[in-house]
C-alpha cells in the first residue's frame, strides 16, 4: 500500500471508530454516562475524557513535540467528573477528535517515515498513527460494550444483528439467504 492510500485508510478507520462511539453514546441517557460496572472499570465519561485527552496530547504539534504534553493530567481523566455537563464533555470529545483529524490531514507521504517521540520513546509516524488507531479502537470497544449494557433491551445494534447474518450477506452479495 502506498503512503497516500495508507493515510486515507487510517483516516477512514478513525472516522469509523468515532462514528461507532457517537452512535453508542446517543443511545445512553446522559444520567447514566458516569456509571461504572465496578470501581476499577471505566465509565462513558471516563472514556470520553481519556480519549479526548489522549488525542489532544498526541496530535497537538504531532511532528514537532513529544506526544505526551506537559499540561496533560492523564490521571484526572480517570476520576469521576460529575461536575461536567453533557455539553462540556462533548466539547472536549469534539476537540480531541478535531485535533486528531487536523493532524491526520496535515500528514503527507513524506512524513510517514519521520521519527517522532511519545513519552520520550521514538516512533516512526506510521508506528505512532497505528498506536493511536489501536488505542482508539480498544476504547471504542469498551464504549460500545458499556453503552449496550446501560441501554439493556433498548439497544439498537451498530452492526449486523444477531440472527441477521444471512440476510445481511445476501443484501451485500445479491444472493437470497441460504442460496
Amino acid at each position: 500500500m502506498d503512503g497516500a492510500a495508507y493515510l486515507k485508510d487510517v483516516t477512514y478507520r478513525f472516522s469509523e471508530a468515532r462514528r461507532l462511539c457517537d452512535r453508542a453514546l446517543a443511545q445512553v441517557p446522559f444520567e447514566r454516562w458516569g456509571e461504572r460496572l465496578d470501581p476499577e472499570s471505566n465509565s462513558l465519561v471516563t472514556l470520553i475524557l481519556h480519549l479526548a485527552g489522549n488525542m489532544r496530547s498526541r496530535w497537538t504539534d504531532f511532528l514537532t513535540s513529544d506526544g505526551e504534553k506537559h499540561d496533560r493530567n492523564r490521571d484526572a481523566e480517570f476520576e469521576d467528573a460529575a461536575h461536567l455537563s453533557r455539553e462540556a464533555l462533548l466539547e472536549r470529545w469534539e476537540s480531541g477528535w478535531k485535533c486528531l483529524f487536523d493532524g491526520m490531514a496535515s500528514l503527507t507521504e513524506d512524513d510517514l517515515e519521520r521519527v517522532i517521540t511519545i513519552r520520550a520513546e521514538p516512533h516512526t509516524v506510521v508506528a505512532a498513527v497505528d498506536r493511536q488507531l489501536t488505542h482508539a479502537w480498544y476504547h471504542t470497544g469498551q464504549m460500545v460494550f458499556l453503552a449496550k449494557h446501560l441501554t439493556g433491551g433498548r439497544w439498537q445494534t451498530l452492526s449486523v444483528p444477531r440472527g441477521g447474518s444471512g440476510a445481511f450477506n445476501a443484501a451485500r452479495m445479491g444472493k437470497p439467504p441460504g442460496a
